[in-house]
């Protein structure tokens, strides 16, 4: 069931019917049949969203769960236009640098210190190809692609402002002792998908997944822990935040299609509402017309995950020390 459905909405003629997908940027009523606000978002993180970079006051933000895949909980975009900026900046200026590991690493694209960000906007000509050929970053404990493991002998540190802010969106939603440790940043473009599969590597499968997406739209499916059952289609949109916690952990799921929209949340500068002292410096960077404009053209065509793991237990510090 899982792959008839990822089938149909990855084809392009007939393109498939949309009709089915929940739309979480709709307000729904708690009476809904197939989802209700699950949770609400703990008061006590008031404080820490007021003096976090782009993130909307705690009261704005809606949580919903899904009644028939209990653990998936849904944020419709949370972010102010600058957190979206922020975060984007991040992911193709910072996460594509040193320390983190690239999928183009072993293919030579790139010379000794050379930055993928730098020559995608300062060399034209090898930046349309280096701008196609990315697909993923690692953070943190860097994901093995061929034996699914992963090893203290790749691991760097993990971003500290990455790591607050899953803290903080976790503690949100009643999470109170994650700790991000690994990350894969995917890098999507208008013919993508990424295939249905379970996230299973973690040796804590029970600390919660965490997704934050920005750019342009996707249908996410979600199916259960095997690929017979008939998967729930969803429609993600710029700044939406998805966490995999309790039963559907560990159910499979994928991407089967990008979706060109008009909307550009990441334009929707409040500059008289948004002072200084409510965000830190790098963040008001970032409305900066001239430095997001490479971004923005990104954007145009692409969409960015990125995708938060706790890879050990609680109070366990190394992969070594797990296996004691």
């Amino acid at each position: 069931m899982f792959k008839s459905d990822f089938k149909f909405y990855k084809r392009k003629c007939p393109p498939p019917d949309l009709s089915d997908i929940i739309d979480f940027s709709q307000h729904f009523e708690n009476n809904e049949s197939d989802f209700v606000i699950g949770k609400t978002a703990s008061p006590k993180c008031d404080q820490m969203v007021s003096k976090y970079m782009g993130l909307k006051p705690i009261d704005e933000w809606r949580i919903y769960e899904l009644t028939n895949k209990p653990g998936l909980l849904f944020i419709p975009n949370p972010f102010t236009a600058l957190g979206q900026r922020y975060w984007v900046c991040r992911c193709m200026r910072d996460f594509t640098c040193k320390p983190q590991k690239l999928n183009i690493d072993p293919h030579g694209y790139l010379k000794e210190g050379e930055k993928w960000w730098e020559i995608c906007t300062k060399d034209p000509e090898r930046g349309r190809t280096l701008l196609q050929k990315l697909r993923w970053a690692t953070l943190g404990y860097h994901h093995n692609w061929d034996t699914k493991v992963y090893s203290e002998d790749a691991h760097d540190l993990f971003p500290e402002d990455l790591a607050e802010l899953c803290e903080l969106v976790a503690k949100a939603v009643g999470f109170h002792n994650f700790s991000a440790q690994a990350a894969i940043v995917n890098y999507y473009h208008l013919d993508s998908t990424l295939s249905g599969h379970t996230d299973h590597s973690e040796i804590d499968k029970d600390a919660p997944l965490f997704s934050f997406s920005f750019g342009q739209s996707a249908i996410f499916l979600l199916g259960g822990k095997s690929v017979e059952e008939k998967p729930i289609a969803m429609l993600i949109c710029s700044g939406d935040i998805v966490i995999m916690s309790g039963q559907s952990r560990l159910c499979y799921h994928g991407v089967p299609r990008i979706l060109a929209t008009d909307k550009a949340p990441w334009n929707d500068l409040i500059i008289e509402k948004q002072n200084r002292s409510d965000v830190c410096e790098k963040v008001f960077e970032c409305a900066d017309s001239t430095l997001w404009k490479p971004f923005e053209s990104y954007l145009r065509t692409s969409r960015i995950n990125m995708n938060v793991r706790q890879v050990l237990k609680p109070g366990v510090t190394s992969l070594v020390q797990q296996s004691e």
